[in-house]
């Protein structure tokens, strides 16, 4: 993620508060990042890793919600007894609402904010969130007051019982029912069967994931409701579990049938990353057979031609020529293929270290199991 956040804020202008003028040794000082310097990602995490949580919350536009979401987050969290901290990520918004991230920035030592310069996108939001998190559970959630802090210790529970991701279900929710709830349902079974991964509510940002996760996961466009299935491919075990969901009080929503088609498309990409490219040369193999049946079959009609009509003439050179291509067409996929093979056995793409510390993570028996 440090690649990636460091790209992130040379881009869109990612700036670490604070913002305004505070002297050397006032509070937080040591968090300033300078806007376009590379090596803050790396900086940000060489704090000492005493910080137990971090609640990372993607904001856009959500002035009248912030103070109260803050008010229940403190509430929740300040009698586990365990050293925390808030990340607000303003996505560029219009209102008021990174004035009051400021204010609430100087009056509480939890909190953190980082901004972006121009609107980015929930994903980018989280992405930095995660870049800059201290923490060695990493929990999200939406800043419009509908994911409740009340569920954090049971997202907390479920993590210390040995699950690496825990997503939540808004089984009971408070949305539209044809802009929301209808799309929600059928784009939550269409994931559960192209990624394999069976999530009631893949679209609930109120989501924990252990450190680990979240240090190796590179994500962009729409693809952060596809992090579990992402995590999964290398081994990270899963759990769901139901939550609150409460109507919107303030605000208007971010959502609508609009992005319906960057999901479309983002499950796509995921798709091709979890299973397309597990065996590459596979896959261009089936494309390259329909070329090679072909050649063939130019190969038979151009010979048969020959015979009849005589090897120069003008049917025999077509279906000759029609050979070469078909064939030509084959050895091409077929050495495609071969260079995918190359590339992900090179990169790691599926990430089988990554896998493999997953999997140390829960060597005892009687573990938990996965959830879908």
């Amino acid at each position: 993620m440090a690649v990636f956040g460091a790209r992130l804020q040379e881009e869109s202008g990612l700036v670490l508060m604070p913002l305004d003028p505070i002297t050397p040794d006032s509070r937080h000082s040591s968090e300033i990042l300078p806007p376009n310097d590379p090596d803050s990602s790396s900086r940000a995490h060489s704090a000492p890793a005493s910080i137990e949580l971090s609640v990372v919350v993607p904001v856009l536009d959500e002035e009248p919600n912030l103070r109260l979401l803050q008010d229940e987050i403190r509430a929740t969290l300040r009698p586990l007894g365990i050293t925390w901290e808030v990340l607000y990520v303003d996505d560029g918004s219009r209102d008021g609402s990174l004035g009051v991230l400021l204010d609430l920035w100087r009056q509480e030592p939890e909190v953190r904010v980082v901004q972006f310069r121009k609107r980015c996108g929930q994903t980018s939001a989280m992405a930095a969130g995660f870049d800059q998190a201290r923490g060695r559970v990493v929990i999200t959630m939406d800043g419009d007051l509908q994911n409740d802090p009340a569920d954090i210790p049971c997202f907390l529970r479920e993590i210390q019982d040995g699950a690496d991701i825990v997503t939540g279900w808004r089984k009971h929710r408070h949305d539209g029912l044809f802009l929301r709830k209808i799309p929600s349902r059928i784009a939550n079974r269409l994931i559960g069967f192209v990624t394999g991964t069976r999530i009631h509510d893949t679209g609930c940002s109120l989501k924990a994931f252990r450190r680990e996760v979240v240090e190796n996961l590179a994500i962009y466009a729409e693809q952060h409701r596809f992090l579990p299935a992402m995590a999964r491919g290398s081994g990270a075990r899963v759990k769901e579990i139901v939550v609150n969901h409460r109507p919107r009080r303030f605000g208007q929503s971010k959502y609508g049938l609009g992005r319906a088609s960057r999901v479309l498309l983002d499950l796509m990409t995921i798709k091709l990353i979890s299973s397309f490219s597990q065996r590459p040369l596979q896959y261009f193999a089936l494309l390259g057979l329909p070329f090679s049946l072909a050649s063939g079959v130019f190969l038979v009609i151009a010979t048969q031609s020959g015979f009849t009509s005589g090897a120069g003439s003008g049917p025999a050179q077509v279906f000759l020529l029609a050979f070469l291509l078909s064939f030509l067409a084959a050895v091409y996929f077929f050495l495609l293929g071969l260079l995918a093979e190359l590339a992900v056995k090179a990169s790691d793409l599926h990430g089988a270290e990554r896998g493999r510390r997953f999997a140390a993570l829960h060597v005892s028996p009687g573990g938990p199991s996965d959830s879908a």
